[in-house]
């Protein structure tokens, strides 16, 4: 395990979580009284259950830690002093070489616990972000039992979103019942439910034999589903916003001396941020446009299978608009908590690079052949 160092800009997050950071320090700091989040724990280490996990894009440096190249790996970071972040901390990068043992020495495991904590945190390694509605989705796909409170996903949001999958799915409930008005209401909030539900059962079964899968491809394109569904509820939610903070970026100075240096720095990165934000918005749009005709088609033709070869080749295309949209809502999400509304945004030049720095640091160049489209920069956003 190496003295990791990111740790000290953590601090600047305070009590917040994003989709990029997973905050279990603080999670454990608000439900101290709460019985449940002692029951039952994201991780039975409880120095593990206190640690940030980071969504990481790797290094050239970390290249040897991995038996295979890859761009973006999961960071485990202990802090030293919860108390003063500042100090550092002790981290692990999920599957690098030594992992297992590293992991046994740092949570002081007996086999059971330790078996079940690299489950969990080979999961969240699998996931493209840690968006907290996903995050609980695959725990829950995956048996894996966890108190609410590691949740932050509000009432509301909960509420919302369910009305969006509801208007979404009137037009298949339509279809396959012939029902309208209050009858196809009530058919499709069951629906909707069963869709959301953490389990795929036998009420989805009429589907499942509708579409001809087999049931672990169906319950791959279930949860698949899911999260186009929750992604594209997210993107119509955070889109606005996203303008206002490239406007913010645009606009934004630093207070105090800056040196010839910093000021070109900033300048080029201000620049970055802003064409590569839009074009992962672009990319976005693109791939929700996938899910949107083979459903349209479904709906339209009133034959299974575009929307079948779409939910078989979701999972590919599911991972890499979780990345963008991931790395989308990092950024609004820390840019709206540093610089909240109505507050005259003040920071010096040392700590605005750093940020920039963060939002620039992962923008790379891939091509997804799973979605069919040609992908340009694709962000990494590293803490």
């Amino acid at each position: 395990m190496a003295n990791d160092r990111t740790v000290r800009f953590l601090h600047a997050l305070g009590s917040a979580s994003t989709s990029r950071v997973l905050n279990l320090g603080q999670i454990a700091r608000t439900n101290k009284d709460n019985p449940d989040h002692a029951e039952r724990p994201l991780f039975r280490a409880p120095n593990v259950n206190t640690a940030f996990i980071i969504k990481h894009r790797t290094r050239s440096d970390e290249s040897y830690m991995f038996s295979a190249t890859r761009t973006v790996a999961t960071k485990l970071i202990l802090p030293f002093d919860h108390g003063d972040l500042r100090a550092g901390g002790r981290s692990l990068l999920i599957d690098q070489r030594g992992f297992v043992e590293s992991l046994r020495a740092a949570g002081n495991y007996n086999p059971e616990n330790l078996e079940r904590d690299l489950v969990v945190l080979r999961l969240l390694n699998g996931l493209p972000s840690l968006d907290p509605f996903l995050l609980r989705e695959h725990l829950r796909n995956n048996d894996i039992d966890v108190a609410p409170c590691y949740f932050a996903i509000s009432a509301g949001d909960q509420e919302r979103m369910h009305a969006f999958v509801s208007a979404e799915l009137s037009r298949l409930v339509t279809m396959a019942t012939g029902e309208h008005g209050d009858s196809a209401g009530g058919s499709t909030s069951r629906m909707v439910s069963a869709l959301l539900s953490s389990k795929v059962d036998e009420k989805l079964e009429p589907l499942r034999l509708t579409l001809g899968l087999t049931g672990n491809d169906f319950r791959e394109g279930v949860f698949s589903w899911r999260g186009f569904l929750y992604y594209k509820w997210s993107m119509e939610n955070i889109w606005p916003d996203v303008m206002h903070i490239l406007r913010e970026v645009k606009e934004i100075r630093p207070h105090g001396a800056v040196d010839v240096e910093q000021r070109a720095f900033l300048t080029a990165a201000r620049r970055k941020i802003i064409e590569s934000m839009r074009d992962n918005g672009v990319h976005v749009s693109q791939v929700l446009r996938v899910y949107d005709e083979s459903f349209s088609n479904l709906i339209a033709q009133q034959t299974p299978k575009m929307f079948r070869d779409f939910l078989l080749s979701a999972p590919q295309m599911f991972l890499s608009l979780g990345e963008k949209m991931g790395a989308i809502s990092h950024i609004v999400s820390f840019w709206r908590y540093r610089f909240p509304l109505g507050h005259r945004p003040l920071i010096a030049a040392d700590e605005l690079a750093t940020i920039f720095q963060d939002f620039t640091g992962g923008f790379v160049e891939r091509d997804n052949a799973g979605s069919g489209l040609a992908i340009k920069p694709e962000v990494q956003v590293v803490p």
